[in-house]
């Protein structure tokens, strides 16, 4: 079992739970501006009217009226994903990925009629995946067309990027890759792996899964340190212009590689976890502290990615 003391963790730059909430959340995300990135919808139309990549959005379920119009309006939609606009964790999320005759297939092989199709519309509008359980609308995107090139790093699922940035500065990166104890979600809480990613370069440095560190994937067998994200800087400049997008000071980026359209914003997060530094084999502390000196010079979204890849690598580039 691993064992550690607060002493030990402080030491090491490790932000605790109590920290993060008191002064990453409470002194940098103002409460007004949560809407941004707590309704996906807006979050949609923020990103999509600064030119920032994400899924296209196909339609809005917005009332019963417009679940009963589903069948008509879905008739030429093979694959899309259906999902609450103001969810949180995952839930209420419907991914659909053909058809057979009437019925729609989810990733699994599992089957959903259109009878279901509307009863999940419904719930979501009456707030049952919400935050809070406050009524809702439901959100249909495209369904992003996964690079490939990450086969085998996740069971089922698809990796996702997440970057964790301080004032506009990307500090952190990890990839969350499903397996069957998280039944495909990407949900480390629930069993899915936290990948750290190096700053600089892009490439796999530590995994865990339940808190334990661990070489290759349980379930693929894959081995992690194989695993690079390929025009990196890419993925950092998109999360980067996030920040202004939300003018949030703690912010969590979520990303997926699309084989056609390259990176695009999957979601954005006001209160981003903290396994991510357990994934990374280190603290956020020491990098919130370098970032802090370079917020005044009001650099662009490209010269704080390259502040970051200079400063926070820790691999060899070669």
């Amino acid at each position: 079992m691993f064992i550690t003391t607060p002493g030990k963790l402080k030491k090491a730059s490790v932000i605790g739970m109590n920290h993060r909430n008191v002064v990453c959340i409470a002194r940098n995300n103002p409460r007004h501006l949560y809407p941004r990135v707590d309704n996906k919808l807006l979050t949609k139309i923020l990103a999509r009217d600064a030119g920032i990549a994400v899924p296209n959005l196909i339609g809005v379920v917005k009332t019963q009226g417009h679940v009963r119009e589903l069948k008509e309006f879905l008739a030429d939609d093979k694959a899309f994903v259906i999902k609450p606009a103001k969810g949180s964790g995952g839930k209420g999320i419907l991914v659909i990925t053909d058809r057979d005759g009437e019925d729609y297939l989810k990733p699994s092989g599992g089957r959903v009629n259109h009878q279901d199709l509307c009863k999940h519309s419904s719930n979501t509008l009456s707030g049952l995946f919400s935050l809070g359980g406050n009524t809702d609308v439901a959100m249909i995107e495209e369904l992003v067309d996964f690079d490939p090139i990450f086969d085998g790093f996740s069971y089922q699922g698809v990796p996702d990027i997440r970057i964790v940035l301080y004032k506009g500065y990307p500090v952190m990166a990890m990839s969350r890759l499903s397996t069957k104890d998280s039944d495909g979600k990407a949900n480390l809480h629930q069993g899915a792996v936290g990948l750290g990613i190096d700053i600089s370069t892009g490439k796999a440095l530590k995994a865990i899964q339940h808190g334990h560190p661990i070489t290759h994937h349980p379930d693929t067998g894959k081995e992690f340190k194989g695993f690079h994200v390929p025009d990196w800087t890419e993925f950092l400049k998109l999360s980067s212009r996030c920040y202004e997008v939300t003018e949030l000071g703690y912010l969590g980026a979520d990303i997926v590689l699309d084989a056609k359209k390259g990176p695009l914003i999957l979601e954005l997060n006001a209160r981003p976890g903290l396994a991510i530094q357990m994934a990374n084999g280190i603290g956020m502390q020491t990098r919130f502290a370098a970032v802090e000196p370079e917020v005044k010079k009001n650099r662009s979204p490209e010269e704080r990615v390259a502040f970051c890849q200079d400063h926070f690598g820790m691999l060899d580039p070669s």
